[in-house]
């Protein structure tokens, strides 16, 4: 019985002992590569996240595997709560002045990551490549000023919306898919959701000048120069440079290149407002021309 404890804790002090080696060859490795890829964590609190984990394990690695005179103990756990009281203040000191705004996905697969610089008001969209590491890839305009709030409308699509510091609402939505089922590599979102589509109060249509939204008996217009394009999923409307109202293919939205053929699948409408609201899912209804 004895001889078994003494294989467990051993087994793991040295499973934990290679957790704390395998952090550390990470944190390594992204220092290395950070100036040469120009990537980063996804999210920078992450850096002093793994910092304290790896020290953790090490250091419940050798209390597993060390028999140690108490005085030692005593000053290696002094050491460790240092180390970690540390990197927390670092952490806490790093995001007063990148202020890091982070969402998951429902099904874990995506990161919808911004960076903010506080002192400038500079906001970037950095999109995860490498799993948690990313690159900037949008500067968000007008920039943020006041509150926000992210929503899945899928599993690939997050829609930011903000209160800018021009006073208006907008709208900034991460794209990560397609809804190709052929070999087209670039399509545009209004020439896909052709047609009408509805719900039981709302209503899409896409016309000749523009995109139609109808909503409890109340029609706008908004014509093609208010509609901003966000990768191959959604598209945001907007009136007097304000966003307005998001539309997104849904998961199980079929795109084609061939307007003959029938539409499959249905598309979400997400109105812009920092009030709670949820999306609405429209479905076909035809009048495709």
């Amino acid at each position: 019985m004895k001889q078994s404890k003494v294989k467990w804790t051993k087994s793991v002090g040295w499973l934990l002992f290679l957790m704390a080696i395998g952090f550390f060859c990470l944190q390594i490795g992204y220092l290395i590569i950070q100036p040469r890829y120009q990537v980063e964590y996804i999210d920078n609190r992450i850096f002093y996240v793994i910092n304290m984990l790896s020290i953790i394990c090490l250091y419940m690695a050798l209390l597993f595997l060390l028999t140690w005179k108490k005085i030692w103990t005593v000053v290696v756990t002094t050491m460790v709560t240092l180390f970690i009281i540390v990197n927390v203040v670092l952490l806490v000191e790093r995001n007063k002045e990148v202020k890091n705004i982070s969402s998951i996905s429902p099904n874990l697969q995506q990161i919808f990551a911004i960076k903010q610089d506080t002192e400038t008001g500079e906001a970037m969209y950095y999109r995860s490549y490498y799993g948690i590491l990313s690159r900037p890839k949008d500067r968000l305009e007008p920039e943020i000023a006041g509150d926000y709030k992210i929503e899945w409308l899928a599993n690939d699509i997050a829609a930011f919306t903000y209160e800018a510091e021009d006073q208006t609402i907008q709208q900034f939505i991460g794209t990560y898919g397609d809804r190709q089922e052929d070999s087209m590599s670039y399509y545009y979102v209004a020439s896909q959701i052709r047609g009408k589509w509805g719900a039981d109060n709302a209503q899409v249509e896409r016309q000749n000048n523009g995109i139609a939204i109808t909503v409890d008996d109340q029609t706008e217009l908004f014509g093609w120069d208010n509609v901003e394009q966000f990768g191959t999923l959604a598209i945001v409307l907007k009136k007097n440079n304000e966003a307005v109202w998001a539309i997104s293919l849904d998961e199980n939205f079929v795109a084609n290149s061939e307007e003959i053929e029938p539409t499959v699948g249905n598309i979400s409408l997400y109105k812009a407002t920092m009030e709670e609201n949820d999306p609405i899912v429209l479905a076909y209804q035809g009048g495709a021309f």
